[in-house]
Parts: C-alpha cells; sequence; structure tokens
C-alpha cells in the first residue's frame, strides 16, 4: 500500500506567549516541527504534506525541503486542516498517517507499528491511544462491554465519569483514504464552529466499522507541548534519550543530566563528556577525547584523544592528540593541527597552527599560519585588523615568540627565527635571527 503522511501546524499555540510559531520553538537547537518532519520522511519515504497557517512564511523558511505545505486559512479545526491536504495526496496514496508537529517525541518505531497494524486492519481508521494519569486535556477513549471503541470523547465535553478514563486519544492515526476523503465532506461543524478529526471514530463506528488501535508503550512519546513547561518536559526526555543512545555506543558521560548533544553529532567510543559539555550542531568527535567540563563546541570536527577544557568551540577543525584550556576560545576557521597544545584564555580565529605548536596563555592568533613546532609566547598577539582591512601574519617552522611579542601584520616570521619578549614586530624577520624592541629589530643570526 502507497502511504503518505500529514502533519498539523496550523495552531497558533498562544499558550506559548510568544511571537514565534510554536512548531518552530527549538529543543536540542532544532524546530519541535523537524523532529515530527523527519520521522514521518523516515517511515513513509516521502516528503510529509504540512499544514501551516499561523506564521505559515516563517515554517516554511525554517523547515525548507523537509515537507510539502498547504495552507489552512481560515482554520477551522483539524477535519478542516486534512481537507486542505486532499489536493496533494488524492490518488497519491492508499493510507494517510496524520500527526502533529507539537508532538515531537514520536518515534519511527512506533509509527512504522502504526502503520503495520492499519496495513492488516480492514476497517478504515487505525490510532494511538496512551494510558497514562496526567491528562494534559487529551480526548477519553470510549469503549464498548466487548472492548471495541465507540467514541472519543473531548475532555470540555465529558462526563465526571467519562473524566476518569485513562485511556486518552493523543491524535495520531492512519486512515484509509479511499473512505477518508470522502467521509471528511461529511463532517458535521461542532458547536465551536470547527469540524474535528474525532468526529471520524463516532462515524465509523456508526457504519458498523472496528477502529484498530495500537497504545503507546513510553507515555512520554505523545507529549504534546502547549506551553513552555511541556517543552522544557520534552526537551529533558529528548536529552535523556539521545543521551542513553551515545551511551550504549560507548561514550562516557559523567553526569548525562547535565551534558547536552544536539542531533547531528558524533560522537566515538571511549571518549568522555564531563558536566556542562554542549554539544552543538554539525559537530563530530573523535574517540579518547577528553570534553568538558563547562565546554562548548558548535559545527567543528574534533578528531582521536583531544582534551578540551572549560573551553568554547566554533567552526573549528582540530586534529589528533590536541589539548586546549581551560578557558581557549576556537573562533571560526581555527585549524589546529595534531600534537598542538593552547594554554589557558588563548584564542585563535581563522588560523592554522601546524603539528607540535605550542601556543602560551592570554594570547591570541587571527589569520595567521604557524609552522609546526612553533612556539608562541604568553600575551602574544596578531595585529591582524587596521580598522578597515584583515592581514595575515606567517610564523615559520620552530619559531619562537617571545612573551608579550605584538606582530603587527602583514609580517613574516621566518623559520627558527625568534623574538625577543615585548617586542613590537612591524617587518619581516628573517629565518634563524633574532628580532628585539620597539619597533623590532634584528640584534643576531641564530645557529641553526
Amino acid at each position: 500500500m502507497k502511504l503518505s503522511a500529514v502533519i498539523l501546524a496550523a495552531g497558533q499555540g498562544t499558550r506559548m506567549k510568544s511571537s514565534l510559531p510554536k512548531v518552530l520553538h527549538p529543543l536540542l537547537g532544532k524546530p519541535m516541527a523537524w523532529y515530527v518532519s523527519q520521522v514521518a520522511r523516515e517511515v513513509t519515504r516521502s516528503r510529509p504534506v504540512m499544514v501551516v497557517g499561523h506564521g505559515a512564511e516563517q515554517v516554511q523558511v525554517a523547515l525548507g525541503e523537509q515537507a510539502e505545505y498547504v495552507l489552512q486559512q481560515p482554520q477551522l479545526g483539524t477535519g478542516h486542516a486534512v481537507r486542505q491536504a486532499e489536493p496533494l495526496l488524492a490518488g497519491r496514496a492508499d493510507l494517510l498517517l496524520v500527526t502533529y508537529a507539537d508532538m515531537p517525541l514520536l518515534t519511527a518505531q512506533t509509527i512504522g507499528a502504526l502503520v503495520e497494524k492499519a496495513q492488516v486492519h480492514d476497517g478504515p481508521i487505525s490510532m494511538l491511544t496512551v494510558t497514562v494519569s496526567e491528562t494534559r486535556g487529551f480526548g477519553r477513549i470510549l469503549r464498548s462491554p466487548s472492548g471495541q471503541v465507540s467514541g472519543i470523547i473531548e475532555e470540555a465535553q465529558a462526563t465526571p465519569e467519562q473524566l476518569d478514563i485513562h485511556e486518552l486519544n493523543p491524535g495520531v492515526y492512519c486512515f484509509r483514504t479511499a473512505w477518508l476523503w470522502e467521509a471528511l465532506e461529511r463532517l458535521q461543524l461542532s458547536p465551536k464552529g470547527e469540524y474535528y478529526l474525532t468526529d471520524l471514530v463516532g462515524m465509523a463506528v456508526a457504519e458498523g466499522a472496528a477502529i484498530a488501535t495500537l497504545n503507546v508503550e513510553d507515555p512520554g512519546e505523545v507529549i504534546g507541548i502547549n506551553t513552555r513547561i511541556h517543552l522544557a518536559q520534552a526537551e529533558g526526555l529528548l536529552r535523556r534519550r539521545i543521551n542513553e543512545a551515545w551511551m550504549l555506543e560507548g561514550v562516557s558521560m559523567v553526569d548525562p543530566g547535565n551534558t547536552y548533544i544536539e542531533p547531528g553529532v558524533t560522537l566515538g567510543p571511549d571518549t568522555t563528556l564531563w558536566p556542562g559539555t554542549y554539544l552543538h550542531g554539525d559537530t563530530h568527535i573523535g574517540s579518547g577525547c577528553e570534553i568538558g567540563p563547562d565546554t562548548i563546541i558548535w559545527d567543528s570536527r574534533v578528531g582521536d584523544g583531544c582534551t578540551l577544557l572549560a573551553s568554547v568551540v566554533e567552526g573549528a577543525l582540530i586534529e589528533d592528540h590536541v589539548e586546549i584550556g581551560p578557558y581557549c576560545h576556537l573562533r571560526k576557521g581555527a585549524h589546529l593541527c595534531s600534537g598542538v597544545h593552547m594554554g589557558n584564555f588563548g584564542e585563535v580565529k581563522n588560523s592554522t597552527l601546524g603539528e607540535g605548536v605550542k601556543m602560551g596563555h592570554f594570547s591570541y592568533l587571527g589569520d595567521a599560519i604557524v609552522g609546526a613546532g612553533a612556539n608562541i609566547g604568553a600575551g602574544a598577539i596578531t595585529c591582524n585588523y587596521d580598522g578597515t582591512r584583515k592581514f595575515p601574519t606567517e610564523i615559520g617552522e620552530g619559531a619562537f615568540i617571545g612573551s608579550d611579542t605584538m606582530l603587527v601584520a602583514p609580517v613574516k616570521v621566518g623559520e627558527g627565527a625568534k623574538t625577543g619578549a615585548g617586542a613590537v614586530v612591524t617587518k619581516d624577520v628573517p629565518p634563524h635571527t633574532l628580532a628585539v624592541g620597539v619597533p623590532a629589530r634584528v640584534i643576531r643570526e641564530l645557529k641553526e
């Protein structure tokens, strides 16, 4: 059977009290709707149709090619929302998965199991249910004495006896489209002026059809996000899910509850993450590393056997067996080759440090190329910006840059050259010479 998915994302989300559309509020760096679209794509192997309304343009810009989009305007309920997708989907699918963009913790395993049930079920509707004590405003599943689903009652309309029912409807369905499109046309307007998908269950039962149900084993999967409290709860569950998966792959976490790993990050075995570690975006870390505590890494590559202590790394490439920190800052374009050591409070931007370079504390290198084995003394900096343009600095292999040296770019320090403490280098320093003073001048040659 051909399968497609519709994701309902048109709601305003007023309880979030935000100018940002609810479905774009982030969980571990991704909009909540992104997670739902990823699962739908995995299960259906095609792009879902996302029904948008409030903040439609923002949603489409944020999610891009993750989905196809249809606009629900005006917004007249969930049944009306699904009906907007019919022109795109009619004839494309035998089964239609319907879920919500504010339910980001549903897994492909659960959705896949629902689809499998729908494929063998003769009736028009298969749906998820969940049994929990905290009802979160979900409708109650009504069953006949024989145990068959007889209807769904919304919480606002439920009697006291019905409110005691704890089998709930999270609103995730798989419909047979041959029945669905025609049934949507027969939905009646509710007293609130909306068309509800839940009414389809009663229609199917009235026609003598059985409703197939799949009870969700982990209630956390069907947390619907309506407030920022729910958002925080969902992020905690998602973070635990990601962290546990990495620990099963051989990554150690000293305090998993205080470790933050976004989807898309990869980690090698025998790496240890200390508390306060935040790994963001397109970050990849090798094996046998020590990361943290209190280290933040964005969109960077870290090789094997590295130690990063209490530092910030953004858009950097770090090769094997590099040590940095505490309190270092690698900015975009920083490239530390194998065996580099950076002392505390060092900063590197758009620069390459060759193999085995040692960079002392309180130093800054910007727009520089540093040869292998060079030593950058404490407090040494490149003066790479004149207020208008950036200029490069080149430091040769085995060079020694004395403490508090200022390298006024553009400038070159040759292979094996040295600068004295406090030198202000405004002219090139030839290889194997010593330059001292302000401005620095060469005072003698050095033995190779």
